[in-house]
């Protein structure tokens, strides 16, 4: 499987994004507890997206210089392709955190606080999945097979799955959380674990 993917440029990438991450944070966390309003809101999605954009910019010209714009061309088109679809596919994650917002109650002053916990744990989880995944196709190419028979599965049993009546508290993973771990139905300050 031929790559791009050198360890200059994951090595680059990995440290734009914990660089970038690290201010949001740092930005954000200053501010302590409190409710972003729509044109914040705005403002930092106009700001995730145009620095998406200048990285794809500085790939296309790293590989324009490296390698050529042959390879240059397709390469950043490629980056850019897999950055809207996931833009799109947020989307409907927005849908599922203000479920769940609304069904644990959690104050708008508090939901970014919760996003970033959320956000974070998928971006550890993605990274190791990307590497993972990306491995085991290298060593067993057959896994591809695999991987699509499983996604061809899943969409036939989502496409099948009768409507689920039940609320997100009755949900089994939900009901083990619960059994498992100290939790609470009420907000104490801005505590995220109990003690």
């Amino acid at each position: 499987m031929n790559t791009v993917g050198t360890p200059l440029l994951w090595g680059g990438f990995a440290v734009v994004v914990v660089i970038m991450l690290s201010i949001d944070l740092l930005l954000q966390g200053r501010r302590g507890a409190h409710a972003m309003s729509m044109k914040q809101a705005a403002g930092w999605s106009i700001l995730w997206v145009t620095l998406s954009l200048l990285f794809n910019a500085a790939f296309w010209w790293y590989l324009a210089e490296t390698q050529g714009r042959e390879v240059a061309d397709p390469q950043a088109l490629a980056f850019l392709t897999g950055y809207l679809i996931e833009k799109s596919l947020a989307v409907d994650n927005v849908f599922v955190w203000l479920m769940l917002f609304s069904y644990f109650s959690v104050p708008p002053a508090l939901q970014r606080r919760v996003l970033v916990y959320g956000v974070l744990g998928a971006i550890v989880l993605r990274t190791i999945m990307i590497f993972a995944g990306t491995w085991l196709i290298t060593q067993f190419e057959w896994l591809l097979y695999v991987f699509g028979a499983f996604l061809l599965f899943t969409g036939v049993k989502m496409a099948l799955a009768k409507e689920d009546e039940s609320g997100i508290g009755e949900k089994p993973m939900v009901r083990w959380l619960r059994g498992h771990l100290r939790m609470t139905d009420t907000i104490e300050n801005e505590h995220f674990f109990r003690t």
